[in-house]
């Protein structure tokens, strides 16, 4: 008895939980409309993933006097991992005659089981008319004339400006590619130093370095020599530089006399005991022979005259211009042709759209 009684409670429950897991809803854009105007009806059909659905069929009218016009294609929304799908379809309904319809509920099957949506209402208008004069009749207004604003033709303006400065760019370089000039480089050159002066300027570079003076005696020396050598070949001519002490001190007696060369003969015997007998000199006499090194500068020196200025020289070297200097002209007018051809198309574009 209690099991056909609980058989008997599952047949009721069974048929009420399959049904709730179908819901039909059906909706509507707008209630009111004037005769010709056109609104959606929507349904939405909701159900589990693995049933099947069958959308009701419609032909021409919902009901009488109320058109279709367009069914849209359905379109399926997945929920819950896939297992719960929601599928809406939009109806477009019109209407030329005034009336209060009634839209009976849309009917779909599912697993052979019919459901159905609630049902709709929807009223219409007709336009008003002007019963009163019935024959007054308005002819066609005039064109209105709409004032041209700087966003209808900035665009136009735009293209025509680069079309015209890639145009000049592309003739000038067409130019210059046909006339095929050597590239003219002017090269400026500064005037060079007095041999004392440049002596002078190493001096006291020398003079300022107080850590080379103190912890490498023989890279003192050595550049103070070096000083010493430009300057003598440079202001008497001959290549002191590759001569040793005693043949400088010799060239030198030719034009100075013994006396006046005992401090620099004395600077050249320091460096030379420096550089090859591992001399330590004291301070003092690195001081000294720094100073003597400035007179000799100073007593031997060109003089000049203080007025003179000596401008920089300036020399113009031709290049003839090379295959890749043609080459990349011949690209950059490619370049320039392309862009003033873009530039003229968006500028008739815009003429068209604007005035036709």
């Amino acid at each position: 008895m209690l099991g056909a009684l609980c058989l008997a409670s599952m047949s009721l429950v069974s048929p009420q939980v399959k049904a709730q897991q179908v819901t039909v809803r059906a909706s509507i854009d707008s209630l009111q409309l004037l005769v010709g105007e056109q609104t959606k009806v929507h349904l939405e059909v909701s159900m589990d993933a693995d049933r099947k659905l069958q959308l009701p069929v419609i032909r021409d009218t919902l009901v009488r006097g109320v058109e279709v016009l367009d069914i849209a294609k359905p379109d399926t929304q997945k929920l819950n991992d896939d297992k719960r799908w929601v599928i809406s379809q939009e109806y477009t309904i019109t209407s030329f005659d005034s009336a209060l319809y009634y839209l009976p509920p849309l009917e779909v099957m599912v697993d052979d089981e019919k459901y159905r949506s609630e049902s709709l209402a929807l009223k219409v208008y007709s336009i008003p008319v002007d019963t009163l004069h019935p024959d007054q009749f308005f002819g066609p207004k005039t064109v209105v004339e709409v004032p041209i604003e700087w966003q209808d033709i900035d665009g136009m303006v735009y293209s025509i400006i680069l079309m015209l400065l890639f145009g000049a760019a592309c003739v000038f370089l067409v130019v210059r590619l046909k006339n095929n000039k050597p590239i003219i480089r002017i090269i400026k050159i500064e005037p060079k130093l007095p041999p004392h002066q440049e002596a002078m300027k190493h001096i006291e570079e020398i003079k300022a370095n107080k850590n080379v003076q103190r912890e490498d005696p023989k890279l003192y020396y050595t550049e103070l020599t070096d000083v010493i050598r430009t300057y003598i070949m440079e202001r008497f001519g001959f290549n002191a530089m590759e001569m040793t002490s005693s043949e400088i001190i010799e060239h030198l007696l030719q034009v100075k006399d013994k006396d006046s060369l005992k401090d620099l003969k004395y600077l050249f015997e320091t460096a030379d005991l420096v550089k090859f007998a591992k001399h330590a000199p004291m301070m003092n006499e690195n001081d000294m022979n720094l100073v003597n090194a400035v007179e000799f500068i100073n007593e031997t020196k060109q003089e000049e005259d203080v007025n003179a200025k000596k401008e920089p020289t300036e020399i113009k070297v031709e290049e003839k211009r090379s295959k890749q200097g043609r080459i990349a002209l011949m690209c950059s007018i490619g370049a320039t042709g392309v862009g003033a051809a873009v530039c003229l198309y968006i500028a008739v574009r815009c003429i068209i759209d604007l005035f036709f």
